[in-house]
């Protein structure tokens, strides 16, 4: 006997195959064999509902009960009959319960699989349809049969008010796991002719960002939030500056997290009722997003990243946070960032829009696909303070031209209308036009520009942009009525066009592939043509990216393409190389390029300065169903003092790239323990030459420096500082006093063994309070990590007297050496808050103290 299906999913496939095991072969997805078993014939009903339903490949199935009849085993039909019984009301457990028996008794190694699936999730509030209901239903028929039934659960208001609870909890399991070539060809044919079977529906999203200055909520929010009549669909309401004290920075923790929180969902449209998707926060960066409760089930694949572009291009004081998620058939990613600050630094600032671009990545729920960056989204929402100033312009001038309201005029000398023109940033996005006066900067509590010492140039720092298709921006203004802070909030309402699908001829468009997949023969090997199999890296630097493409043209069979690691290996490649994407999907006679992206950083470089690693790799390319592809991978490395120990550098008088491979190897692999001996003909410096060389450059002229340590300096010139040190180029180091800053403290966090030697952490932060134990510890270092201890600690009381006007404390420079002069030995835990803290303590006692160690 056969039945035709005209649509059934991989879970209904799998779970009917359990219940058949015993009488059926594996089944195809286009149609279903059965043949004789013992036993009497019973008809099963299935009802999967619209959680498990949304589980599938695709995500795009109604809610159905599906019919049909088999044959099976006289003990699976007791247990199928138990289940049915009118005179049994079992509750929902129970039934569960004998649910997880008759698997038992069908497979042992699909219930392994899928238990978690369905016989131990516990029930929660926010989810829709609570498992898998079996009945039976007398009527005999040899066919599928589908009947769509409408669940929509009831939207609680745990669903807005508590932080726990919140529709990202329900959108994590509606992703199914397993993801076959099949399911991975259905789903591409199905991206492919999305437009046949979608539709386009507007819905209403409200965009709002606020700079709070490190300012609780002490006035309502409602003039910002609710300052239209009608409801939006989506909230998207990001802040910058959320908390600005040094725990915040170095720590990432805040109370004013839930008090914002507790601020915006008390202050949203009173006409209708929010669900919380996602908090996000970086720091001070934090992105909430909601959406009315009825939409709450069209939203799925929740993702959060974070990129932080602060100091060293990872702190969190400036950066980005973004959430992408699926909203009906239209994916949208929403980024809220804080660009690098001050007028002049507005090519740091975009520098810090294409590192959050390049490094924020969002995991996809099937794994044979690459992660997703912020372009490869159908709508993307960009808010924050992007810093971006008036140029050109004194005060008083851009004072009147706003009391004139000459916006139009003004623009003219926006920094970011000028970048974007250029195609320097943001290219391809656009900005509504600005009929509000800038946004910065206020004297808190009133709306009179600043008073103060600095007297800023008004600016508008706070904007929203977009990209996508079917954007109507409605509004883009800011509110003068909130005062708390020195930034005015700025919001736009947007209607955006989402694709909805048509079930019917989402049917149509899926029968039709899945028809034409089973014409294909299985048995076609598929096969690729590489464009390059070779591969050269060219005098690699320290830190600095390198990229070389190729590209795969698929043959005329679909194939599933992943990098795999050779055997012995973990991983598909050495530790300085990435291919993006390493896996995919092509379609007959398609093709993708490939980048191989070369960085060495501080945990490769010291063995590649050694020459016990070298600039080779060979990559295995690997085809599902066919055969592999070997690429050769070399490249030569230039030597460098960032990753190179400190009694290593001691002993090299010579910039490091003028010394022999042979002279580099032998005194980077000598023991640290021999360091102090007088084993070299010469001896050793005090300290390493390229370390006096920052320090000295930034004593003579950055002692005054604002924000030393704290404002990131531009890669290029890190670049260029990097060649001076190991080539010895010029006496003095090029760039700017916050690029040399920034390079040292790149320098000190790759030594391979910190300053104060990774046996002495734990002591360290054992006697945290004890100046005396400290100090004995400090003495116990070898010779040159004595001496470089030394002279920093010096250096940075220097700073201090200066404190004034660079802006510096010994909080925060305990806080920025605490963690790389003192870190922990490799293979222990990250450090909690509690031994950061008490690193700092370590420190923050000699940055008090003016007496010598020795």
């Amino acid at each position: 006997m056969k039945s035709s299906v005209s649509m059934l999913s991989k879970l209904e496939w799998e779970f009917l195959h359990c219940l058949l095991e015993p009488v059926l072969p594996v089944p195809l997805f286009g149609h279903i064999s059965l043949r004789s078993g013992t036993g009497p014939t019973a008809v099963v009903c299935f009802e999967f509902r619209e959680l498990w339903l949304r589980a599938t490949t695709s995500q795009r199935y109604a809610p159905r009960m599906l019919e049909f009849h088999f044959s099976v085993p006289r003990t699976l039909w007791t247990l199928l009959y138990i289940l049915q019984s009118p005179s049994l009301c079992h509750p929902w457990h129970s039934r569960a319960g004998l649910l997880v028996s008759l698997l038992s008794a069908c497979s042992e190694h699909w219930l392994v699989k899928q238990r978690g699936r369905f016989g131990s999730r516990p029930q929660q509030q926010n989810e829709v349809g609570q498992g898998v209901c079996l009945s039976c239903a007398s009527s005999h028929s040899s066919a599928f049969t589908c009947r769509q039934s409408k669940l929509k659960p009831e939207v609680t208001t745990e669903m807005v008010r508590s932080s726990s609870v919140m529709v990202s909890n329900m959108a994590s399991v509606l992703s199914e796991p397993k993801f076959g070539l099949r399911d991975t060809i259905v789903k591409s044919e199905l991206v492919q002719r999305e437009d046949s079977y979608t539709y386009i529906q507007n819905f209403r999203f409200f965009v709002g960002t606020y700079n709070v200055n490190g300012q609780s909520p002490k006035e309502s929010l409602q003039p910002w939030l609710r300052c239209d009549s009608a409801p939006p669909d989506v909230y998207c309401v990001g802040f910058q500056e959320l908390d600005l004290s040094k725990e915040a920075f170095f720590f990432n923790d805040t109370p004013k997290e839930e008090e914002w929180f507790k601020a915006v969902t008390d202050s949203l449209h009173p006409d209708a009722k929010y669900a919380k998707v996602k908090l996000v926060r970086l720091v001070g960066i934090m992105l909430l997003l909601y959406v009315k409760a009825d939409l709450a089930l069209n939203i799925s694949e929740v993702e959060i990243e974070t990129v932080g572009t602060g100091i060293m291009g990872r702190m969190g004081n400036k950066g980005g946070v973004a959430i992408r998620f699926k909203f009906h058939n239209t994916s949208v990613c929403v980024v809220n960032s804080h660009l690098a600050a001050h007028t002049e630094e507005y090519e740091r600032r975009n520098q810090d829009f294409k590192d959050i671009c390049s490094r924020m990545q969002f995991c996809q729920s099937n794994p044979n696909l690459p992660p997703l960056t912020i372009s490869k989204h159908d709508v993307i929402l960009w808010l924050g303070d992007l810093n971006y100033r008036l140029e050109e312009l004194d005060v008083t001038k851009v004072k009147q031209l706003v009391d004139e309201k000459a916006f139009s005029e003004l623009c003219q000398y926006d920094q970011l209308k000028r970048q974007m023109n250029a195609k320097a940033v943001f290219e391809g996005f656009t900005e509504g036009e600005i009929s509000f006066q800038p946004t910065y900067k206020y004297d808190a509590g009133c709306d009179e520009w600043d008073t103060s010492e600095k007297c800023r140039v008004p600016a508008w720092c706070d904007r929203i942009l977009w990209k996508g298709q079917n954007v109507a921006q409605l509004s883009y203004r800011s509110h003068m009525a909130l005062k708390i802070s020195d930034h005015k909030p700025v919001s736009s309402v947007f209607d955006i066009g989402v694709k909805v699908v048509n079930e019917e001829l989402y049917r149509k468009v899926f029968e039709e592939i899945v028809r034409s997949l089973d014409k294909m023969e299985n048995a076609n090997i598929p096969s690729v043509t590489l464009s390059q199999r070779e591969f050269h890296f060219e005098d690699v630097k320290y830190m600095q990216l390198q990229v070389e493409k190729f590209t795969i043209r698929n043959g005329q069979v679909p194939c599933q393409f992943e990098f795999i690691s050779k055997p012995d290996e973990v991983t598909y490649c050495k530790e300085w190389l990435i291919a993006n994407p390493s896996k995919g999907f092509l379609l007959p006679g398609s093709e993708i390029t490939i980048e191989l992206e070369l960085f060495v950083n501080k945990s490769t470089a010291t063995r590649l300065n050694s020459g016990e690693e070298k600039l080779e790799d060979i990559l295995v390319l690997h085809l599902d169903r066919g055969k592999d592809y070997f690429l050769s991978v070399t490249g030569n490395y230039l030597p460098s003092c960032f990753g190179s120990p400190i009694h290593t550098l001691c002993y090299m008088r010579e910039p490091i790239q003028d010394m022999s491979a042979e002279s580099i190897r032998n005194l980077t692999l000598m023991p640290l323990e021999m360091s102090d001996n007088a084993t070299q003909a010469e001896k050793p410096l005090e300290i390493p030459k390229e370390l006096w060389m920052m320090v000295d450059h930034l004593y003579r002229n950055a002692s005054q420096q604002e924000d030393l340590f704290q404002q990131p300096g531009l890669r290029s010139e890190f670049e260029q500082i990097r060649d001076c040190l190991d080539k010895g180029m010029h006496d003095t180091l090029l760039g700017s006093n916050h690029s040399v800053a920034e390079a040292l403290l790149l320098f000190l966090e790759s030594l391979p063994e910190p300053v104060i030697c990774y046996r002495f952490y734990s002591s360290c932060l054992e006697c945290a309070n004890n100046y005396l134990l400290s100090s004995q510890i400090i003495s116990n270092l070898p010779e040159c990590h004595k001496n470089v201890f030394e002279y920093l600690m010096a250096f940075l009381r220097e700073l201090l007297k200066n404190s004034g006007k660079n802006n510096l404390d010994v909080n925060i420079l305990a806080s920025i050496f605490g963690g790389l002069l003192l870190r922990p030995p490799p293979g222990h835990p990250m450090p909690n808050i509690m031994e950061k803290r008490k690193a700092q303590q370590f420190i923050h006692q000699f940055l008090l103290k003016e007496n010598s160690l020795s």
